[in-house]
């Protein structure tokens, strides 16, 4: 049984608007990206986000209606699955509220709209206009008091109603502006393309007649004038209104205005042929035009005595490639994009200015998985979250075209390096004076020295050879400020206080018998220390380091870990590595007052202590890091003491160290050290454990100074740096910019290098060219090494990087590049290429072997050290031998194969049409024998598919062109040869988003997880998301707690939970997920009120809340 998660949500804008939707007064933007609504308000600094919402479909339009009853606009919306509804703001709620419906609008007996579905309102404000099927316009009117209808009626549409149309393969649409007096009825402009490829204009007069009661009415669309005479470029719409009225029509060499009374058409030619992709109005003489490159235009009408003479064009600049343009006022245009970043731009008298940037991975066409803490091979462990692993894009197109690294975690952005120093054992951060606000200086603790850092305002850092009289020359266990302008500093043999003005000694104290100190903490008044592993002694720092109380701990056991809080004065707290214990000490006395064993396991002990207020308005958190990786919380009771609502996290395979990062609302975030450093925090009520996107820390502490406000300084194995670290955890994108196509990305862990082939497109005396290229960049900071250009018209299809065998025996690392040619003359002739590529000592990409081939090289793979290639109708398995290519063995394909997974000895291939097939490949089995590729399994459906991956033993995911994902098994325990060569379904769902890559991980498993890890997925709307298995014991579980959200949780529109998620292509269409769980479904839980919640675990059979919590915020947590 199969779980999804997002851990990029989609980032794709397709469709926008401006509405007065929040506010009478204040007009909003609307952005759709896939299946998310947000909602911005344009500040002074920009556009800000209000609001957020997730729909049960994906958006396909939008539109803005008013309705005379209502202070505010309403909001139409349309999805990929023909729902449609009208949402409006609620006040009260602060949420989107659906005002109407209209379930499933679709027309199962007409052509779905071979260009994007279009939306348009009459300009009287009566009807609407929906394109939604070839040779129909649906018509809804607007309903309005008058004509006996209800307060609520009036603020809402009416039924739909279908006019057909004789044309077909529309193009652009749209109502034109009535002219006072003349129009009696609206009239909708249509340019289309007719069966003899001639582009021309009609014009139509729409005739609505309401119906009675159960009746919808009906309408048709009357001619009233045509054209086809139009340029062949012609692609887009604008109606004028008035003063001039009209029609402007945008061509690729030409624009036209067309009176819509007398039908004379005023054409004039463009300096330079474009392609325009979306426009939008600023007033009633002037528009922004947007075309395929990137280019923003400015249009303007030449007008006398209301007549149209002329129009013209300037140029204002270069934005991303345009897929909406929402003008918003004063100046500033949103333009949305799909496949670059959108950007709000200012237009201004010398041109545009880019004033801000929504980030977009869309559409995501290739990526590949660096795991940071795993180096060691191409397998991605990723054990814990998939924070700790980066993921490497191949976004954009064309000049958008860019390398992303997207990683899920709490950010961490370098400020400095201090220097290259190892074996750094902790840090602290002092202020070198009283009268100093912020820290300032920085203290480096090594097994047998101390170094002092101090920083200026300017950013300058100087290192002491002396400071306040510090002991330099012996290590560090604890420094710190204390009352009286005086510092603290504890080595393993001595504890000293020190006058920050002097370095005079005002008050020194050593332990008995030469014993070493080994663990010490403080808060402002008291130090407690353990000498000789045994004995706890607290001292007393308003009195020249007085003994307070000393007691033997040797019946509990040595002592491992020691804390003092700052949240409690009056407690210290112990953890033993005897019996896994952790101890409530009274400061005063040290006497016990609770004591609580963690664990009977001998061998796993508390490692580090924390106690600190995570969550505002709830006693303060006890966090305890255990030696297997673990880490256990509780609350703790400021009266009684008492421990309770323990919980377990694994963080890790080995003991975390915690250190303490204080916020500004006086709360704390808890920095966890481990080979996967998290930070722990307090969110909405709930502790959050979040992967910190950086390196290894050895160390950690806080260092809010001047220089560096917020900041901390961070220890690696290798050197000492500043950093800032978020204090929540975020989707962190990073951006290179390639300005071409990044078709395919591999990346080599050996060679600290990717792998990319680009393709790029130019403009060259108005004729475009296409160039491809393979590159190799510098995995950190994506510079490009070398390139190999190839043939013109010839573009990258594939690439991987690959263990090959080298005819001697021997594996070699390799790039492998295939290739297609665009214009193949004939079916004999070259369609493509593979290149074997070897990168040189010194970094230089070198052509070790290349083959033409009759195939264009849609996908590339690796089997017992050959390789495996897909090419038109046929998979083909290759040997290196030296300079050659060697076909060892094929496999012909049922239409194209554009995907492969291998496992083992199986090849799973994707079919363009039909679905997976499995093959395996043999070796020969004797001298003289033949490689050999047999079927064994094949999915007997027709699917055209994206993407495959093997995900658990005989069982492989795919996704398909329509937006499904599909789990395929292989009946192994089949009883007849036909039962175990099908490849049955046995999890199915509709994602809404097609799905170019699946990419396999290897996680190891647990023996409590709940779901396992199996494969990421990019799409074209630049969503990435989690695929994982469910374990055994947990499927009906999760499979009963989703019906039971799902029947709770309402989605704008209203639209039931399993039609958005059944499976849905051309050929079936069913009622439910098969299956699958949604896990940003199950997540909504912990969003639920408290008395839903335990209405869900009722129903679910699961009686205690707090278990069912911890287990989703557990799901929450591997994404």
């Amino acid at each position: 049984m199969a779980y999804l998660a997002p851990i990029h949500r989609p980032s794709s804008v397709r469709n926008a608007l401006k509405v007065r939707l929040l506010s009478p007064d204040e007009e909003s933007l609307v952005i759709a990206k896939a299946n998310r609504l947000e909602i911005y308000s344009l500040l002074n600094d920009g556009l800000v986000l209000s609001h957020t919402r997730a729909l049960y479909g994906k958006v396909t339009m939008l539109e803005r209606l008013q309705f005379a009853q209502s202070p505010t606009e309403y909001l139409f919306v349309g999805t990929d699955r023909y729902m449609f509804f009208l949402l409006s703001w609620d006040h009260e709620l602060q949420q989107l509220r659906t005002q109407k419906t209209y379930v499933d609008q679709a027309d199962k007996t007409s052509r779905d709209s071979q260009t994007q579905d279009g939306c348009h309102v009459d300009p009287t404000k009566q009807y609407m206009a929906l394109q939604l099927f070839d040779g129909v316009i649906t018509i809804l009117p607007l309903l309005s008091k008058g004509k006996k209808k209800t307060a609520s009626e009036a603020l809402s549409l009416g039924e739909p109603v279908p006019a057909r149309i004789t044309e077909f393969f529309v193009r652009s649409s749209a109502f034109l502006y009535p002219r006072e007096g003349i129009d009696a009825q609206p009239r909708l402009a249509i340019l289309y393309e007719d069966n003899h490829q001639r582009i021309c204009l009609s014009l139509k007069n729409l005739d609505y007649t309401a119906g009675g009661a159960g009746d919808p009415g009906s309408a048709s669309l009357d001619d009233l004038a045509a054209r086809d005479d139009l340029e062949l470029g012609a692609s887009h719409l604008i109606p004028v209104p008035a003063p001039a009225y009209g029609l402007l029509v945008l061509s690729e060499s030409s624009i036209t205005y067309f009176d819509d009374i007398n039908g004379e058409a005023l054409i004039e030619p463009l300096k330079e042929p474009a392609i325009f992709v979306t426009w939008t109005a600023i007033d009633a003489q002037r528009w922004l035009l947007a075309d395929d490159y990137g280019r923003l235009y400015f249009l303007m009408l030449i007008l006398e005595d209301h007549e149209v003479k002329g129009w013209k064009l300037d140029l204002l600049g270069i934005t991303s490639r345009a897929s909406t343009l929402v003008y918003l006022d004063n100046g500033l245009v949103f333009v949305g994009s799909h496949q670059g970043d959108s950007q709000l731009v200012r237009i201004q008298e010398d041109g545009a200015d880019i004033l801000q940037s929504l980030a977009n991975v869309a559409p995501i066409i290739d990526f590949t998985i660096m795991d940071m803490g795993n180096r060691s091979g191409e397998t991605h462990a990723n054990e814990y979250s998939s924070g700790q692993a980066r993921i490497v894009t191949g976004s954009g197109a064309f000049q958008d075209g860019s390398l992303r690294s997207i990683r899920s975690g709490v950010g961490m952005e370098d400020q400095g390096v201090l220097g290259e120093m190892a074996h750094i054992s902790d840090l602290f951060s002092l202020r070198s004076s009283g009268n100093v606000p912020q820290s300032d200086t920085l203290i480096a603790a090594f097994v047998n020295e101390t170094r002092v850092f101090q920083f200026t305002t300017s950013y300058e850092v100087e290192e002491r050879e002396e400071f306040a009289g510090m002991a330099l020359t012996e290590g560090t266990i604890h420094a710190a400020n204390v009352r009286g302008n005086r510092l603290l500093q504890v080595t393993s043999s001595r504890v000293r206080i020190l006058d920050l003005d002097s370095g005079m000694v005002t008050a020194e104290w050593s332990p008995q018998d030469a014993r070493s100190i080994t663990v010490a903490s403080a808060n402002e008044d008291h130090l407690v220390i353990s000498s000789g592993g045994s004995e706890l002694i607290a001292l007393d720092l308003t009195q020249d380091l007085q003994v307070v109380t000393r007691r033997n701990f040797a019946a509990e056991g040595q002592i491992a870990c020691l804390h003092v809080p700052t949240v409690r004065q009056d407690i210290c707290i112990a953890g033993f590595w005897q019996g896994g214990a952790v101890a409530i000490i009274r400061l005063s006395t040290l006497e016990t007052l609770q004591r609580v064993v963690i664990t009977e396991d001998t061998v796993n002990v508390p490692r580090s202590l924390i106690l600190t207020q995570l969550i505002a308005n709830e006693p303060p958190t006890l966090l305890i890091a255990m030696a297997n990786g673990e880490v256990v919380t509780f609350s703790l009771d400021s009266v009684s003491n008492n421990l309770s609502g323990r919980k377990a996290t694994i963080l890790g395979t080995q003991g975390a160290t915690f250190k303490v990062l204080p916020r500004e609302d006086g709360l704390s975030n808890v920095f966890a050290i481990c080979e996967h450093s998290s930070l722990i925090y307090g969110s909405e009520g709930r502790i959050v454990y979040a992967a910190v996107t950086a390196e290894e820390a050895s160390c950690v502490c806080p260092f809010d100074s001047e220089a560096y406000p917020g900041a901390v300084a961070i220890a690696t194995e290798s050197d000492l740096r500043i950093a800032l670290v978020d204090t929540e955890r975020t989707t962190h994108v990073q951006t290179l910019k390639v300005n071409e196509t990044v078709r395919r990305v591999a990346f080599s862990s050996k060679l600290k290098a990717f792998g990319i082939g680009t393709i790029a497109r130019k403009l060259e005396g108005n004729y475009e060219t296409v160039h491809s290229s393979f590159r190799l960049c510098d995995e950190v900071l994506f510079k490009e090494l070398d390139r190999i250009e190839f043939k013109n018209e010839e573009l990258v299809e594939s690439c991987i990087r690959a263990d090959l065998y080298d005819g001697a025996g021997e594996l070699i690392e390799r790039f492998v590049v295939g290739t297609a040619y665009m214009d193949a003359p004939d079916q004999d002739s070259v369609r493509g290429r593979i290149f074997v590529i070897a990168v040189t000592p010194e970094r230089k990409l070198k052509t070790v072997a290349k083959l033409d081939v009759l195939g264009a090289c849609r996908a590339l793979g690796v089997i017992d050290g050959n390789i495996v290639a897909a090419l038109v109708k046929t998979v083909v398995v290759y040997s290196l031998n030296g300079p050659d290519l060697t076909k060892l063995v094929t496999y012909r394909t049922s239409t194209a194969p554009i995907a492969l997974s291998i496992s083992g000895n199986q090849i799973a291939i994707a079919d363009l049409m039909k679905s997976v097939s499995v093959v395996t490949y043999s070796r020969p089995t004797h001298a003289g024998g033949s490689h050999s590729l047999v079927e064994v399994a094949r999915h007997f459906a027709t699917a055209w598919s994206t993407a495959v991956c093997h995900v658990d033993d005989h069982t492989w995911l795919e996704s398909d062109a329509e937006g499904n994902l599909m789990v395929l098994a292989q009946n192994v325990a089949g009883v007849s040869a036909d039962d175990r060569r099908r490849l049955d379904v046995v999890g199915e769902m509709r994602l809404g988003e097609m799905v170019n890559k699946i990419q396999k991980v290897d996680v190891e498993e647990s023996g409590n997880a709940v779901v396992v890890p199996k494969a990421f997925m990019g799409t074209v709307d630049g969503s990435i998301y989690l695929f994982a298995l469910i374990a055994h014991s947990k499927q009906d579980l999760l499979m009963r707690l989703q019906q039971a959200i799902a029947s709770r949780v309402q989605s704008p529109g209203n639209v039931p939970f399993n039609t958005y998620r059944a499976f849905n292509n051309s050929v079936r269409e069913a009622e439910e997920p098969f299956r699958f769980v949604d896990g940003e479904l199950i997540e909504k839980f912990l969003d639920c009120p408290a008395t839903m919640q335990e209405g869900i675990c009722e129903e679910v059979g699961m009686v205690d809340v707090e278990e069912m919590r911890t287990m989703v915020e557990s799901l929450r947590r591997i994404h």
